[in-house]
């Protein structure tokens, strides 16, 4: 199976997007946007920034090995 690791990050509050590439070895738990500086955090069930406001679920999601490993 081929893991993307880039994601699309779409800010809900301003709406800005920009591609990141998303860390293996560990869960993103803050982003700052980097137009208008608000602090995204994961969604309630979501284990990372990535899973939350991605275009692309983390790599270990996508692998379905659980978030981080768990």
């Amino acid at each position: 199976m081929d893991i993307n690791l880039y994601s699309t990050i779409t800010c809900p509050h301003c709406g800005n997007s920009k591609e990141e590439k998303m860390p293996t070895d560990s869960c993103q738990f803050f982003y700052e946007c980097e137009n208008c500086g608000s602090i995204l955090r994961p969604k309630n069930g979501d284990c990372c920034v990535y899973c939350s406001f991605g275009s692309v679920a983390c790599p270990p999601i996508q692998a379905t090995s659980g978030c981080c490993g768990t």
